[in-house]
């Protein structure tokens, strides 16, 4: 494999400008200076005018992403975000960072056509970015499942929790998620917790979701869910569960927490504290962005029913799991998992074809959901409190 090096020892598989807009007023112009470098350039932002901890955090996170070579940021200028501190952020990072004030550079028009400057002359900048070796053990790949049918738990999520145990083999960082698709399995997991300290954050993790959801009165099991062939939240989690492999858990991470070394890691997306209305915003999208916020190089993504959407900044691995769905939508699709019903081959063959790919995407090569544009992205108000000492190996 090859990676671009940045300043914190870190390497990225990608090198793009990352386009933040930091309030919804200014999301329009950022659309637009992306517009015409959709190739190079990838828009990421926060709706919010009220100010957020997490979203914050986020950006700082994803802005200094490995994948990311520089930044512009589009603001408003009268929204709460603080542009000053990211700014600051990017800048320490090692990374060309520009501002663009939407107020003070004059309006729609003209910050747009300063934002077309400023790519190109980021573009010309990081043109340069050497490119050097990378080692499987210096990647981070996450993994979400979204439209699950009946077919899911039986090839495409067993199919990654074998490619996950030979990444973590190799010494990679694996991060599945979310534990509000994970309720009946705390004990399956906790069972595999690296520490005593660390089962009883799972289960209390579990324990949360259950209660969010229960309050809220609704939880991640979709009408699509139910037509696909499952029946109830458990029997989703056991197809969700499989995801994860069968290495042992190293730790449990929130989202923009980078995990300290190789292993696999369960990240808590159900936000702390007090229930409020709107904040799971249960989205594979969301997902793939709070684990890209802790490193992840690229994800990948399994589906039963069909799935067409990728990701800002990180490549997303589309695995179809139901053979039917793939032949219809294989534009869309990386890896055909169905080949398990329908063919006859074995979960390990696609859990190793599953490894090759990452490795290949990983090197450069694009996936489906790059070749066809989509960089779909989300990100809204949530809050968490800081990891407890027992969540992380020593």
């Amino acid at each position: 494999m090859r990676g671009y090096p940045r300043d914190d020892g870190r390497k990225g598989i990608r090198n793009v400008i990352a386009v933040a807009y930091l309030v919804e007023c200014a999301h329009h112009v950022a659309r637009e200076i992306v517009a015409p470098y959709r190739d190079a350039a990838h828009l990421i932002g926060f709706p919010g005018c009220f100010p957020n901890a997490y979203a914050q955090r986020m950006l700082t996170r994803l802005c200094t992403h490995p994948n990311v070579g520089g930044v512009l940021l589009v603001s408003l200028g009268c929204e709460s975000f603080d542009r000053h501190a990211l700014s600051e952020a990017i800048r320490q990072s090692g990374r060309p960072v520009q501002t663009l004030v939407i107020q003070r550079d004059g309006g729609t028009r003209a910050t747009i056509e300063a934002g077309h400057r400023a790519i190109q002359m980021m573009r010309s900048e990081i043109a340069d970015t050497p490119i050097v070796g990378m080692d499987l053990s210096e990647l981070v790949v996450g993994t979400v499942c979204g439209g699950s049918d009946g077919t899911s738990g039986l090839t495409g999520n067993p199919a990654v929790g074998c490619a996950f145990d030979l990444l973590v083999d190799a010494g990679a960082v694996c991060v599945f998620e979310e534990t509000g698709e994970l309720i009946g399995c705390e004990d399956l997991m906790a069972a595999r917790a690296a520490t005593p300290e660390l089962a009883r954050e799972i289960r209390a993790s579990v324990d949360k979701a259950a209660a969010y959801y229960a309050t809220l009165g609704f939880g991640s099991f979709a009408a699509g869910n139910a037509e696909g062939g499952l029946t109830t939240i458990e029997e989703k989690s056991l197809g969700a569960y499989a995801k994860s492999g069968q290495s042992p858990i190293s730790g449990l991470i929130k989202p923009g927490d980078v995990p300290p070394r190789g292993g696999l890691y369960l990240m808590d997306v159900v936000p702390d504290g007090e229930v409020r209305f709107g904040f799971p915003n249960i989205s594979d999208n969301a997902e793939i962005v709070e684990m890209m916020a802790s490193g992840a190089h690229l994800t990948l993504f399994v589906t039963g029913r069909g799935s067409v959407v990728g990701s800002a900044l990180a490549p997303v691995i589309k695995i179809a799991a139901n053979p039917d769905m793939y032949e219809r939508l294989e534009d869309d699709m990386d890896v055909n998992a169905g080949r398990i019903i329908s063919k006859g081959a074995t979960v390990e063959e696609v859990g190793r074809a599953i490894l090759d790919l990452t490795v290949r995407v990983a090197g450069g090569h694009p996936t489906k959901s790059e070749e066809l544009g989509h960089t779909e992205f989300i990100l809204t108000y949530k809050s968490f409190e800081p990891l407890g000492p027992a969540c992380l190996p020593v």
